[in-house]
């Protein structure tokens, strides 16, 4: 089995406060090393985390030792004050603030920096995406510093023009990537970085009545034809279920994201996964 570029190891896929309260104060290693066991258990040798603000990925990157697991993190998200992330994540105000929250995650010994620049799919009205979406200079600033500091960056991004500017940046990874344009495609297929789809966010929900599934079909088809066309462009491309979000759960999300992958990529599918893994695995460490 693959492993899994984006999980939330703090989420449980039902209900993300209650989720989050079961670590607050103190983080449940039975939850963790049950979710590790499974993993393990699967054939999963790579997890590498989105983060979060409650010490559960840190806890999480030591246990997976015992596990034979390799577990990269970012410590937590980082996100513009009064924009999306905060619930998961820490956020700044300045860009001098953005630097000392760098300098948090390379004290805690993080693996990369995990940025916040939009906003998600609003999942009942296509096209929409909740939340005003980070500035082109703001975006750039903040992987200047990153990388500055020696880490890859990973980044949280949703709209053709988000991912533009991350990928003109130098951005090393976009996470989910929905609405994307023929330029913001190319732009990626041509650049060094990886993308990770998340396609589970959105196939898992159809069918389930939470949100209307003739605009769950309309976003997910749209995300196939795009990633159907960005390998044809030879872009990198990995797995990452987003495992811990509404109705995505922890390892089975890697076969639901296997199967959809698969319907874009067809027989290209294992090939171009093992190498946009091996991508992310050589990347996505500090001590690279």
């Amino acid at each position: 089995m693959p492993g899994d570029c984006h999980i939330h190891m703090v989420l449980d896929g039902v209900y993300y406060r209650a989720a989050i309260d079961a670590h607050r104060g103190h983080v449940r290693d039975d939850l963790i090393r049950e979710r590790l066991s499974d993993y393990a258990r699967a054939g999963a040798a790579y997890l590498r985390d989105g983060g979060d603000a409650f010490g559960v990925c840190l806890r999480a990157r030591t246990l997976a030792r015992e596990y034979g697991i390799e577990y990269r993190i970012p410590c937590f998200p980082i996100c513009l004050k009064g924009r999306y992330g905060s619930f998961i994540g820490r956020t700044f105000e300045t860009m001098a603030d953005y630097h000392v929250l760098v300098s948090e995650v390379a004290a805690d010994g993080g693996d990369f920096i995990k940025i916040m620049i939009s906003g998600l799919m609003d999942f009942d009205r296509y096209g929409v995406i909740t939340s005003t979406p980070l500035t082109a200079n703001q975006i750039r600033e903040m992987i200047d510093i990153a990388h500055g500091e020696g880490f890859s960056v990973m980044a949280h991004a949703n709209g053709a023009e988000t991912v533009l500017a991350a990928v003109e940046a130098g951005v090393d990874s976009v996470e989910h990537g929905a609405y994307m344009n023929d330029e913001a495609l190319c732009a990626l297929a041509e650049s060094r970085a990886v993308w990770v789809p998340t396609l589970s966010t959105v196939g898992n929900l159809i069918g389930n009545g939470r949100y209307p599934d003739e605009v769950l079909e309309r976003i997910l088809e749209g995300q196939l034809t795009n990633i159907a066309r960005y390998a044809r462009l030879g872009g990198k491309i990995a797995l990452g279920s987003d495992a811990g979000a509404y109705g995505v759960y922890h390892v089975r999300a890697i076969r639901d994201e296997l199967e959809l992958l698969h319907r874009a990529l067809g027989a290209q599918t294992n090939a171009l996964l093992t190498s946009g893994e091996a991508e992310i695995r050589a990347r996505f460490r500090r001590d690279r």
